[in-house]
């Protein structure tokens, strides 16, 4: 081609009588901070936000980067919701339980005693309408919420002393957020609220009796064993324990839809990811605590379950008798425990017994 015909093909596609080749844009970038309620790497709640983060940029090929901050790194433990919806951060990894104060039915999505197993709160979650409810809860304070990790099944909790019956709790000071801690309050405990980071120094100050956090493997990791040798179980006050990912609305509705699917898969799969995990970590923990540290595995008296069973049913109805989101959301999660109920009778305990020859 002369040069004279190149110039004329030149002038022919500026003039628009050829197509040209589309400008290709270069997308957005996005660098996001994650602020946590956990120690640095913490097992369990910890390692998720860490991975939640590291999933985050890989799925979206790096147009999302994100920078963690562990508890108190910005901001304290319990700001963490205040953060995220002030923009302060893009990302939260924390618990519901946390936020009692400020709506005290947000501790269902952690949560209730007595309540559902870790992968029947999932069913309600993801099955039963419990998103939905879980969105429309938390847009007032400017974040939006998912599952993004599991610790498990919980632990009664540690204690200095050995437990005879429920008349032991009367006076005794004991870190348990969330309703757990409502639950045996009419049973005489004094219910404190700590962040992760702070139970240990006050068990070994005398300034709690005892604490509850999660399950073997993040207790361990925490250290409660070195003060307190009896550790209860079962964990009827949290038979759950799922972490949330918390991101800030505004921010949440700017993306695009290819970025928003890629934040709630990695939730979903680090959900699943870590219940899978704790599952393995937990049965680990749990030897090594009684093999090598010499901790002493105690249940619960009956009297003191019985007497928190009835204290827990009555926590349901009350908020179940709320108008509002809150009567909604404790109605929904009632009628989902409803409908579970006879399924775990025939599969897991049935097979349970038969695995056991009990």
């Amino acid at each position: 081609m002369s040069a004279t015909s190149r110039r004329g093909l030149l002038a022919g596609i500026a003039a628009g009588g050829l197509a040209a080749p589309a400008v290709l844009r270069a997308q957005p970038r996005h660098r996001w901070r994650m602020v946590t309620s956990w120690p640095r790497d913490l097992p369990g709640p910890g390692v998720s936000a860490r991975r939640l983060a590291e999933r985050i940029a890989r799925l979206s090929d790096g147009r999302i980067t994100v920078e963690l901050f562990a508890a108190g790194e910005i901001v304290p433990a319990f700001e963490v919701l205040d953060a995220v919806g002030r923009g302060v951060a893009e990302l939260g990894h924390t618990a519901s339980i946390f936020w009692m104060g400020k709506m005290e039915v947000a501790a269902f999505f952690t949560a209730v005693p007595f309540g559902l197993r870790p992968l029947e709160h999932i069913a309600w979650i993801e099955q039963g309408g419990g998103q939905e409810l879980w969105d429309e809860l938390y847009a007032a304070f400017g974040v939006k919420p998912f599952m993004a990790g599991n610790t498990g099944m919980s632990m009664g909790g540690w204690f200095r002393r050995e437990l005879r019956s429920a008349a032991d709790l009367e006076g005794l000071k004991w870190r348990m957020p969330g309703l757990g801690g409502e639950m045996y309050r009419p049973l005489g405990v004094i219910q404190v609220s700590l962040p992760p980071g702070e139970i240990l120094p006050a068990l070994q100050s005398g300034a709690i009796d005892a604490a509850e956090f999660a399950a073997p493997a993040s207790d361990l990791a925490l250290g409660f064993h070195k003060v307190a040798p009896y550790y209860y179980w079962p964990g009827i006050h949290e038979p759950n324990g799922s972490s949330e990912c918390l991101v800030h609305l505004e921010t949440w509705k700017a993306l695009d839809e290819g970025l928003r699917a890629v934040v709630a898969t990695a939730c979903a799969a680090e959900n699943a990811y870590a219940l899978a995990e704790s599952e393995r970590r937990n049965a680990a923990a749990l030897r090594a605590l009684v093999r090598d540290h010499g901790v002493r595995l105690r249940r619960f008296p009956d009297d003191l379950v019985a007497r928190a069973r009835d204290s827990a049913r009555a926590i349901l109805r009350g908020f179940a008798d709320r108008k509002g989101v809150a009567g909604d959301i404790a109605r929904s999660y009632a009628a989902m425990l409803e409908e579970l109920d006879a399924w775990p009778t025939v599969s897991v305990r049935g097979f349970l017994e038969a695995r056991d020859g009990a």
